[in-house]
């Protein structure tokens, strides 16, 4: 197993966490996580990348109408999307470098 899906998988487990345990770092420390996986991810896959964190930020809430459970939910797939919005932005920063780079 690689060190980015090691990276991952304890990300993902930061998301579970985070929904039980609040602290003000987290959202930064998932989206530092999601930076550097970010450097793993092929380019044929960055569509999919940026589409599932834009989806995931946006569409986390819905859960909340889910009784019971919905503030967890919620709370998981919206640092889920923290962490895959950040492997997001390192593909679109290396997109657009490799077209202006001289």
């Amino acid at each position: 197993m690689n060190p980015f899906k090691i990276m991952g998988l304890i990300g993902l487990a930061l998301c579970v966490v985070s929904a039980f345990f609040q602290w003000e770092y987290m959202a930064l420390i998932l989206l530092l996580l999601g930076l550097v996986i970010g450097v793993s991810i092929a380019t044929e896959d960055s569509v999919r990348v940026i589409v599932t964190a834009a989806f995931l930020l946006t569409f986390a809430n819905v859960l909340m109408n889910i009784p019971e459970v919905g503030r967890y939910l919620t709370s998981i797939f919206s640092a889920a999307g923290t962490l895959t919005a950040g492997g997001a932005l390192t593909v679109i920063s290396r997109n657009v470098w490799n077209r202006f780079k001289p």
